[in-house]
């Protein structure tokens, strides 16, 4: 009786915010504040509120959302773990057997320390960035 009460005087006060509004003459701002309002009582015709207030306060239903959440990390951690175990399989292969089309298995012009081939690379970048006035 008293969801039903309080949900009643909630859609009274936003029926007549609404009429305020239409009275200002923005239609459809009215419209939509009327339908705003009218649905906590629907929702308390319907027993969806008493559903969710007795949801709410029941210490059972939260256990439930307990026993939920904990379902959910097991299967996310199942698959994360899944997902490891098959990353480590194909970088341990790819490791002992290098790709055809990668850059340490074509050959370059000439023996070039490491610190050459890194200066190379800044220097393209110094170029970019000079080239746009950077």
């Amino acid at each position: 009786m008293l969801i039903g009460t309080a949900c009643t005087l909630l859609s009274a006060a936003g029926l007549g915010i609404a009429f305020v509004v239409a009275r200002r003459r923005r239609y459809a701002l009215a419209l939509r504040t009327a339908a705003v309002a009218l649905l906590p009582v629907g929702l308390a015709m319907t027993g969806v509120v008493r559903f969710v207030l007795n949801m709410t306060f029941n210490p059972l239903a939260w256990a439930g959302f307990g026993v939920l959440g904990l379902a959910v990390l097991l299967f996310l951690s199942g698959r994360l773990v899944e997902g490891r175990g098959k990353d480590r399989g194909a970088g341990a292969r790819a490791a002992a057997e290098p790709a055809a089309g990668t850059p340490r298995s074509l050959p370059r012009g000439g023996r070039r320390g490491a610190g050459a081939a890194d200066a190379d690379d800044f220097s393209d970048i110094e170029a970019i960035l000079k080239k746009h006035g950077i």
